[in-house]
């Protein structure tokens, strides 16, 4: 299979990374909304009645400072470098409207998952009693 068919095949919602954060939260007592339409970025879990949300980025889409997967391709590097420089920008902005809106936003990445109690911790503090 080549480069372009391993993109195509690359899911944005219920990734993974997506489910097994939604699964915890979910066990923590927690309830949510899923990727709202209406707010920028389309937050992969929403809590409307606390202001806040929650991404769960995959580490090479969004280049995850410091992170070993968030590299640029070796092949392709004029496609590839811009391509992941734009996803970072649009984060920013998004990032930036949902704190002009009111929201509060939270970015858990994808190799953080390898020590969920963390993200547990990280979670719970985030948002407060359930």
């Amino acid at each position: 299979m080549d480069r372009s068919a391993n993109m195509r095949a690359i899911r944005a919602k219920d990734t993974g990374p997506e489910m097994a954060v939604r699964r915890l939260i979910h066990g923590m007592g927690y309830r949510y909304r899923l990727h709202r339409k209406d707010l920028p970025g389309k937050p992969d879990l929403v809590f409307p009645s606390r202001g806040k949300v929650i991404f769960v980025h995959g580490c090479f889409w969004h280049m995850h400072t410091g992170c070993k997967t968030a590299h640029v391709p070796r092949s392709n590097r004029g496609y590839w470098g811009p391509k992941l420089l734009r996803n970072q920008e649009r984060d920013s902005k998004n990032t930036a409207a949902l704190k002009s809106g009111g929201w509060q936003s939270c970015v858990i990445w994808e190799c953080e998952l390898a020590d969920i109690e963390s993200v547990r911790r990280r979670i719970q503090t985030f948002l407060g009693r359930a």
